[in-house]
């Protein structure tokens, strides 16, 4: 039996995401990422194709590590100017009915308390189809403007996400039980106030005392995206996770994350796929094979080399300007994105990587595979590099707006369906029924689940 490729749009509310200086490429629409009308536009193509979900990026600060200061991303549009990204989703689901939308919020810079009630009125607004990439953040410019001198080290920001991600189980989870909401007109009660619960919470980061203030939503909890790849952030994802993201540009390093991963997650408690793996892909597709090199060709004509090095610059924590250009990279450490830099230095053993084809790399699709060719051609290629690493499926970047993601819908997704190796149909209920044919809320063996004892044990003291 033919195994089926789920497949996500990765995008990011700006003009230039990962693919630096292509937003100069004649007939470009990204500058539009103002408007609404684009983002309708975008989530009715990719429902189109059944996506299952729209995964939008997002960062607060600056890629100011390059050089020292941020004036290379000004200039390349390397993430800035950005938007919030949770805002445009509501008009989105508006137009749509099926198509999921994960975005990204850090545990760095906003309290648990007012982001659950955000996140459980996105999930009502669109109907449970609400999910949430948890991120804690790698640009010390974020930090700065909150006040913060800088980033807790790396590992130490995982220990906030871990208490972070124990309050909002506890607002989603465990403060209102099921039937708490009776809208009782006759008997004049709306909430029954013994059903609503404070859930005081104490720890070494947060002091949350009191009840959420939002009723249950579809799902309670958001479907939980996160895209750690170091040691810690896979204990993460294996404890919380139900889609995991990774960037890597060889199959190797993504099949030892696959499969140490789903090892992580038995060791959680967890079934080894209760967590959806996907790679960050980016697909240059044409009619033919030349055709789509045609396209390469010409979108290599505006890579912005130094937006590129901007951006891995901020990936990595480690200024590249410094580096001579041909300078090996295999012993990068920085307090960003660990993953990143060892993801170059290890893909190929018999490879020194040096920071000018990184970012020669990098400037088309950042620090993920990127494809060329027919839909066959492509097709080929995905569902070969899902065999020899075990991914669930891609999260597919885009190049052009809107040209990169129609190209997907109108070429790539009826080749991989006349394989038999893509859904014809969306799946009913909620995202996380989608994903994973089973209830809207999750399994009662995700450490999330036990948080719904809180109702139990106040009604018990």
């Amino acid at each position: 039996m033919t195994q089926k490729i789920r497949l996500n749009a990765f995008s990011m509310n700006c003009v230039g995401h990962i693919s630096s200086g292509v937003w100069r490429i004649p007939g470009d629409q990204a500058y539009r990422y103002t408007d609404l009308e684009f983002w309708i536009d975008l989530a009715q193509t990719l429902e189109r194709g059944l996506i299952d979900g729209l995964f939008i990026a997002d960062v607060i600060g600056l890629y100011d590590v390059h050089g020292g200061n941020a004036d290379q991303a000004f200039r390349s549009a390397a993430q800035v100017p950005v938007n919030d990204p949770l805002q445009i989703v509501p008009a989105m689901a508006a137009f749509t009915k099926h198509l999921g939308f994960g975005v990204t919020s850090s545990v760095a810079f906003e309290h648990p308390f007012p982001f659950a009630r955000r996140m459980t009125t996105l999930d009502h607004l669109t109907k449970g189809r609400a999910g949430w990439n948890i991120v804690t953040s790698y640009l010390d410019s974020g930090a700065r403007n909150l006040g913060q001198e800088r980033l807790l080290n790396h590992d130490n920001r995982y220990d906030v996400a871990d208490e972070y991600l124990d309050v909002c189980y506890k607002l989603w989870e465990g403060s209102w039980e099921d039937d708490a909401v009776r809208r009782d007109a006759a008997a004049n009660v709306f909430t029954d106030p013994a059903k609503v619960h404070e859930i005081r919470h104490e720890g070494k980061y947060f002091k949350v005392p009191g009840a959420h203030v939002s009723e249950p939503s579809p799902q309670r909890t958001p479907v939980l995206y996160q895209a750690g790849a170091s040691s810690r952030g896979r204990d993460f994802a294996a404890k919380h996770a139900e889609s995991a993201f990774v960037a890597a540009p060889s199959r190797k390093l993504l099949a030892e994350y696959v499969a140490d991963l789903r090892r992580r997650a038995v060791l959680a408690g967890r079934r080894p796929d209760d967590v959806l793996t996907f790679a960050q892909f980016t697909l240059v597709l044409g009619d033919t094979d030349a055709e789509a090199q045609k396209k390469l060709d010409l979108y290599k004509q505006y890579v912005d080399r130094d937006g590129a090095l901007a951006l891995m610059s901020g990936w990595t924590g480690v200024d590249l300007s410094k580096l001579d250009q041909d300078a090996p990279v295999a012993d990068l450490e920085g307090n960003a994105i660990q993953f990143t830099a060892k993801a170059f230095s290890s893909a190929d053993p018999d490879k020194v990587w040096t920071v000018r084809e990184i970012a020669d790399y990098a400037g088309i699709g950042g620090d993920g595979p990127v494809l060329v060719g027919s839909p066959a051609t492509v097709a080929d290629a995905l569902q070969q590099w899902q065999a020899d690493t075990g991914l669930d499926g891609f999260n597919l970047a885009s190049i052009t707006h809107p040209g990169t993601f129609r190209d997907v819908v109108d070429l790539l997704i009826p080749e991989l369906q006349r394989r038999g190796a893509y859904k014809t149909v969306y799946a009913e209920g909620t995202l996380r029924e989608k994903l994973f044919g089973r209830g809207p809320k999750l399994p009662v063996y995700h450490h999330g689940a036990s948080h719904r004892a809180l109702a139990r044990e106040e009604a018990f003291a």
